[in-house]
């Protein structure tokens, strides 16, 4: 595998990314980044998670020392031209699921990759269909797995996306919350010539 010889600091407080991270082999270390996820009115949907993703890299700007790659990252969920965020509460969390019961929505990943000398920014796109869920499939979900940190109200790694997800077009791993395949490609970008 070729990997960058150099520190990879992952600014995001998710444990999916982290996992996906680890199990797809990185080395890495993380650092918290919070920064408002606000974005212009007037930005095209699936451009948010991309812009979401940049803004949190030059807010970890600080952590380039030397050779470091700060990776970013963010998650939309998309249905009908809007963006479904993360659920204020259980009531919130109900009438996202309901609204994409049955239905078809897009999930869109945007990361950054930032070093001392470039940057590079890009989006995994994935397609996911559910099956119909009853209100008392919902609420069984909601209860047990408390998705309020999640977009759209849900995990694909979860109770729901394991019984209600039909289908995936594009990868599980960017719905999950981040592309893998897109992060190791764009970091071939960031090794040094031997």
């Amino acid at each position: 595998m070729m990997f960058p010889d150099r520190p990879i600091i992952l600014a995001s407080k998710s444990p999916r990314r982290n996992q996906l991270l680890r199990e797809a082999g990185f080395v890495f270390s993380v650092h918290n980044i919070d920064v408002p996820e606000d974005f212009p009115d007037d930005m095209p949907v699936e451009e948010v998670a991309e812009y979401l993703a940049r803004r949190k890299a030059l807010a970890a700007t600080d952590l380039i020392k030397h050779d470091e790659i700060i990776l970013s990252a963010d998650s939309v969920v998309i249905h009908d031209g809007v963006i479904y965020n993360k659920p204020a509460d259980y009531d919130e969390a109900f009438g996202m699921i309901r609204t994409l019961s049955g239905q078809k929505h897009r999930v869109v990943t945007g990361v950054c990759l930032l070093g001392r000398e470039q940057e590079r920014s890009f989006s995994g796109i994935s397609d996911v269909w559910f099956d119909e869920l009853t209100d008392q499939e919902i609420d069984y979900y909601i209860r047990t797995c408390k998705p309020f940190d999640k977009a759209g109200a849900y995990g694909v790694q979860e109770w729901i996306g394991l019984c209600k997800i039909q289908r995936i077009e594009g990868t599980y791993a960017n719905v999950m919350g981040l592309p893998v395949d897109l992060v190791y490609k764009n970091l071939q970008y960031f090794i040094r010539p031997s």
